[in-house]
């Protein structure tokens, strides 16, 4: 139950959630969690960055007594989300003089979702500052990443960045220090996947004034620390661009191994014309790393049998998800087994119109791919192939 030492006057007294399997009742996470919140301490006051899941607010008050914290006059709230802010009634409550510090709209949002007093709460500026004797913090607000209040805080005698979500990663590890950036970036990137892409021009728009800093360490709400700053900023840099890959993500489901054959055989297609592939199973596959495919898609091809005159429901889901996640995604195409008839390519269309992509086409075959149909797959992926030559896409 100890805190962990980040600097002289800095510790990390959060939590690590290793059993969480599913977050929002929608996000995987294969790998668990933690609730990350950390203690300032200057010469005159203290400061609690964030605090934990409410399940875990008991352990958060062990790491503290441990820590022999007896006063906190400052709680910061980057971000109200109840995995980050849920804590915050109990954590007023233990320290009655402690006053909790956000943004003007995370101030409202709070007394909505926690009913906290008006009179505790305290909205800061934008680059405003709180001197704790030595160790000054100052609030740099972050709006969409992901919801509308969010800031991060940067502690400037240390240059340390208290990032909350941003640079975030759903990795269990029993050390602030537990992860190096090999094995940091991937679970970032599909934290990105998961959660910050529908948000990538807002995200662009903020990234200047974190790049603008001076960080030794990034320190976010869920993950280890982030022990290259430059890296992770790179990649977020990246990943918030409006240019993908070369690559094209096959998402399908099949019921009779007519659209399965299709698939493998445009992902072959596509290899030999120089196009990196990636296929997702929709009976098999979890949702995160699909997720992750599309960060990076040129191209998604939607894969599906008909069912009663529409696509599959895991296609139809899978194409909702993708309209929510808002990938970089250019083009778009359709495949499948059409049985009889139906509207399924419509259908699929229409479900996806927030990525903006051009529909290349739709090839569907009656039954199992003709002759007919493999020389229009490899048509497709012909298609696809120049067309991301002609964007100018770059090697996956």
């Amino acid at each position: 139950m100890q805190a962990q030492q980040i600097r002289n006057n800095v510790h990390w007294v959060g939590a690590v959630d290793w059993e969480r399997r599913l977050f929002d009742e929608l996000i995987p996470l294969p790998e668990g969690t933690t609730y990350n919140a950390y203690v300032v301490r200057g010469a005159e006051k203290t400061a609690l960055i964030d605090t934990v899941d409410p399940s875990f607010a008991d352990l958060l008050f062990q790491r503290l007594e441990n820590l022999g914290v007896t006063s906190i006059d400052y709680v910061v709230s980057n971000h109200a989300e109840q995995d980050h802010s849920g804590a915050l009634p109990l954590v007023l409550e233990r320290f009655p003089t402690a006053q909790v510090l956000c943004t003007a709209k995370a101030k409202g949002m709070l007394a909505d979702l926690l009913e906290l007093p008006d009179d505790r709460v305290v909205a800061v500026d934008d680059g405003a500052t709180v001197h704790l004797g030595g160790a000054t913090l100052r609030f740099i607000h972050f709006p969409w990443v992901h919801w509308p209040e969010t800031m991060v805080t940067y502690l400037e005698e240390e240059r340390l960045l208290f990032s909350c979500d941003l640079f975030g990663a759903h990795l269990a590890t029993g050390s602030v220090f537990g992860a190096g950036t090999a094995e940091l970036l991937p679970a970032a990137k599909r934290y990105f996947a998961e959660i910050m892409m529908p948000f990538r021009p807002q995200i662009a728009r903020s990234l200047p004034k974190v790049e603008a800093l001076e960080v030794d360490l990034v320190l976010p709400s869920h993950g280890p620390a982030v022990q290259e700053p430059a890296a992770m900023i790179q990649a977020y840099r990246d990943w918030v661009s409006d240019t993908p890959r070369n690559q094209a993500a096959l998402v399908y489901t099949s019921m009779h191994d007519s659209t399965r054959r299709m698939i493998r055989h445009l992902a072959d297609a596509l290899v030999d014309r120089g196009v990196r592939v990636e296929v997702f199973n929709l009976a098999t596959t979890d949702l995160g790393k699909l997720a992750v495919g599309l960060v990076d898609a040129g191209t998604v091809v939607l894969g599906s049998p008909m069912v009663l005159g529409g696509a599959h429901p895991l296609v139809a889901y899978a194409a909702l998800l993708a309209n929510a996640l808002k990938p970089r995604t250019r083009f778009l195409a359709v495949i499948g087994s059409q049985g009889w008839g139906g509207k399924m390519v419509e259908q699929l269309t229409g479900l996806i119109p927030n990525l903006k992509a051009e529909v290349l086409g739709a090839t569907l075959a009656r039954g199992l791919p003709s002759a007919d149909d493999l020389v229009a797959l490899d048509e497709l992926a012909a298609t696809i192939a120049r067309r991301h030559a002609e964007a100018g896409l770059p090697a996956a």
